[in-house]
């Protein structure tokens, strides 16, 4: 099993963990890339691959429908910040 770089983890996702919560969720992940680990040694020869659990076709999400836009301003008083009429974002990839 790979070793994970938690703090790594943790500057990414932009939270701080106490030393506590570093020792229970460094454990919780490594059962969770151990199970990974289970499920890649499965034999899965034969069988066919499906995108969706369920045989059921139907789309269970609404129609796309076109509605009403926000006014910029309106946008303007919940972004992080608002350039050339623009949503500006901080950088979250490295």
């Amino acid at each position: 099993m790979s070793s994970i770089n938690l703090d790594y983890v943790a500057k990414l996702a932009r939270v701080d963990l106490t030393p506590d919560e570093k020792v229970r969720f460094s454990r919780q992940l490594g059962d969770i890339l151990g199970y990974v680990e289970q499920l890649q040694k499965l034999d899965v020869t034969g069988l066919e691959a499906s995108s969706h659990p369920f045989e059921n076709d139907t789309n269970p999400w609404a129609e796309d429908v076109p509605g009403t836009v926000l006014a910029n301003e309106a946008l303007e008083l919940n972004a992080p910040g608002f350039r050339d009429g623009q949503i500006v974002v901080p950088k979250v990839i490295e």
